[in-house]
């Protein structure tokens, strides 16, 4: 069974299934969900059916589009409504985004006649991040590898808990740990141990920071149920590209760019409940935004203008029924106003990116052949004198992005226009998103979506790759490596007594004293276990395994920033906004 056929199941109903089993059946779960996600299943309209048996029935019931009570999940075995099956068909299913029941009730007149109990919802939402920490931190100390549905359920009721207590964005953070865990433990080709790395980093700073934060830095860390959407008038947009949409959480579709004169971009994206099948049939759906009829492989090469235009904080444009939108005549990558994307300087888009901006760059290169590094190949190009590693931008086998930077190795000597997403890191790399057809000027691919062809491509030798040449860079890799096997492994793997007792030395000669100590610390917590007065081991203190991991995430996190930025040339531009920002960062994390 595929988990792209069951729908969306709200976090509370997936905690509250779990904690209604008894003792001996969660130990079960893990095992049950193995077994039912084998079963054949069929969807018929809201409904999905799962076989648990030749003559026992399991019904997941959506009308919304996602089961929001754990009455929509029923179940025809004789231990109903008790049993395991309807727990692991919860645990097996994506988690639903923004459910109804995730969000306060609307309050009565009486209620809303009366001035807030700004006191009673502080307590609330102290009591919800401290629940939210603790569940992240037994996340944390099992590791992925040994976090099971149990300990998911537990994190997804605190993100419900904090959802309810008016964190939303610390509920959201949670649950990207939940589907980071999913997919490191379903071997889901979408995974990487970075991403679920920093989605424990996020939930357990956010958690940990709250109970400090005041003023604007406390609204930010509450954030808001929904992006809210203000009016912007009349646009005149030019498209960029298409790129798809295929996330561990179960949802897929395309989001395509577009352009104003003045440079700034907008989205207009398609995405809902699927697989690598939606993702790559959406670019040939029609554009939700007005009576338009262009589909968003078409919007990507013409334009579209827009009156009663809303849009979101990111530059999302909104699909109200006061929008209107009509097609209009699109213009090329070397036009204006597009071709303004790409006369910013590299360092500048570089450091925008690394301040929280949309994370795109426009770059003209020139194609230099590929290098074999250990994560697969890469394409070698020149960009301002200065050598960048474009990578797929999603590894999944139904998307076109490696078959195209395959090809377009061939067109060594190229020089082309390309947008691609930076990928922080202490050499330059960026993640490659669309890029001007190779030979036929005017023409642009967008690498997620078009496949090309070996005809497409001037005629030209290729070389194998090359094995990556060393680089000279400090060892930070060091600190990341133990950063990333405690995700991955858990406590335990850095508890050994050889776990990489000689590291901190190293980090300290080369002049990283603070990674050194930071280590050393990481190292202690882990093989910290106190015993009784008969010898017993005690309870593990998760607590401060949480803690030095967390700083030494974020240290890790804002040292490569840096180098990020040192290796783009964008230093100077972000240096003092980073400096200050890694301080606080770090202290709060240390305390």
């Amino acid at each position: 069974m595929s988990q792209d056929l069951l729908p969306p199941v709200a976090p509370s109903v997936t905690a509250e299934l779990v904690e209604a089993l008894s003792p001996r059946l969660r130990k079960r779960l893990d095992a049950g969900i193995a077994k039912l996600t084998a079963r054949p299943v069929v969807r018929d309209g809201d409904t999905v059916r799962i076989a648990v048996d030749d003559d026992t029935d399991l019904e997941l019931h959506a009308p919304e589009g996602a089961v929001t009570s754990a009455d929509a999940i029923r179940c025809g075995c004789l231990l109903a409504p008790d049993c395991l099956h309807r727990a692991a068909a919860a645990s097996a299913a994506p988690v639903a985004e923004d459910t109804p029941d995730s969000t306060p009730a609307a309050p009565t007149a009486e209620e809303a006649s009366q001035p807030p109990d700004e006191e009673t919802a502080a307590p609330a939402q102290l009591a919800a991040a401290r629940t939210v920490y603790d569940a992240a931190a037994a996340v944390l100390e099992a590791g992925a590898d040994g976090c099971g549905a149990v300990l998911q359920a537990e994190l997804l009721r605190a993100a419900h808990t904090a959802r309810l207590a008016g964190l939303p964005r610390v509920a959201a953070a949670a649950v990207s740990v939940v589907n980071g865990v999913r997919a490191a433990r379903s071997a889901d080709p979408a995974h990487r141990l970075p991403d679920l790395a920093d989605a424990l980093r996020t939930v357990l700073g956010m958690a940990h920071r709250l109970p400090f934060a005041t003023g604007r830095d406390l609204a930010e860390l509450r954030g808001s149920v929904r992006q809210p959407y203000t009016p912007d008038g009349s646009l005149r947009l030019y498209g960029l590209f298409s790129e798809p949409v295929l996330t561990t959480t179960g949802y897929a579709g395309a989001v395509t760019w577009t352009a104003d004169a003045e440079g700034r971009l907008y989205t207009v994206s398609d995405v809902a409940p699927g697989g690598p099948g939606r993702a790559t049939g959406a670019a040939d759906r029609t554009v939700r935004i007005g009576d338009t009829a262009l589909t968003h492989r078409e919007l990507s090469r013409a334009g579209l203008a827009v009156s009663g235009a809303t849009v979101s904080p990111t530059g999302r444009l909104g699909a109200g029924a006061g929008v209107r939108a009509v097609r209009a005549s699109g213009t090329a990558w070397s036009a204006e106003p597009l071709d303004r994307l790409w006369a910013v300087p590299v360092a500048e888009q570089v450091a925008r990116a690394l301040a929280g901006g949309h994370g795109l760059l426009f770059l003209d290169v020139t194609l230099a052949g590929t290098v074999r590094e250990a994560t697969g190949d890469r394409l070698l190009a020149d960009c301002e004198g200065r050598t960048v590693r474009l990578a797929v931008a999603h590894d999944d086998p139904a998307l076109p992005y490696r078959d195209n930077l395959r090809l377009l190795a061939a067109a060594r000597g190229s020089r082309l226009r390309v947008v691609a997403r930076l990928a922080p890191g202490p050499l330059p790399r960026a993640l490659l998103l669309a890029a001007e057809h190779p030979a036929r000027p005017g023409e642009r691919v967008d690498l997620g979506l078009d496949r090309l062809q070996h005809a497409d491509l001037p005629t030209a030798t290729t070389a194998p790759p090359a094995p990556a040449p060393p680089v000279d860079e400090a060892p930070l890799h060091v600190l990341r490596r133990r950063v990333h096997q405690a995700v991955s492994g858990g406590r335990r793997v850095l508890g050994f007594p050889d776990s990489g007792a000689g590291d901190g030395g190293r980090l300290r000669r080369v002049g990283l004293a603070t990674a050194g100590e930071l280590l050393g610390e990481l190292r202690s917590a882990a093989a910290d276990r106190s015993r009784d007065a008969f010898g017993r081991l005690l309870p593990a203190d998760t607590g401060r395994f949480a803690r030095a991991w967390l700083a030494a995430a974020v240290y890790t996190g804002e040292v490569e920033r840096a180098l990020c930025a040192a290796a783009w040339g964008a230093d100077a531009q972000v240096g003092a906004e980073m400096g200050a920002e890694s301080r606080a960062a770090f202290v709060e994390t240390s305390r």
